[in-house]
């Protein structure tokens, strides 16, 4: 089985667990060629967002800040490249960006991974993570699946 099927596979697993269906959002396949994934890494674009799952070609020169995504579970799959990834901690100068949606400019604490080509890594909603290092170009699958909002916004 190739390695992207395996992370798909996990993603829509981790949907189905969370009460998430494949379709969520349309009944109708969505096809995205070779070429429109390859320009997608380029740049570092979504590929598909809707209700219930995103699908990210991501793409880092450098490391970026610190994230913490209340709903979306990302489950990464890194093509190319490296990185340090710091999960858990605390997010500096915490902020709200969007619904759902918190960014800092680091962590204090947390732990520190290693990612290399072909490493599979799953942060959890809720999790601040922040690419601390980056050895680009740094190219990675992302699925976002998204839980079901629990009657309140953050």
């Amino acid at each position: 089985m190739k390695p992207i099927t395996i992370v798909l596979a996990g993603a829509l697993a981790c949907a189905a667990a969370m009460g998430v269906h494949a379709s969520a959002g349309s009944s109708t396949p969505t096809y995205l060629p070779a070429a429109d994934v390859t320009a997608a890494f380029a740049r570092g674009r979504p590929l598909l967002e809707v209700d219930g799952y995103k699908i990210h070609a991501s793409r880092r020169e450098e490391p970026g800040g610190a994230e913490v995504h209340v709903r979306d579970t990302d489950v990464i799959y890194v093509l190319e490249g490296g990185a340090t990834i710091v999960t858990g901690g605390t997010v500096v100068a915490s902020r709200t960006v969007a619904q759902d949606e918190l960014r800092g400019t680091s962590i204090d604490g947390g732990d520190a991974r290693d990612l290399a080509k072909g490493d599979v890594f799953v942060v959890p909603n809720g999790v601040p993570h922040w690419f601390k290092t980056v050895q680009a170009p740094l190219l990675y699958y992302v699925v976002k699946v998204t839980a079901p909002a629990t009657g309140g916004t953050r």
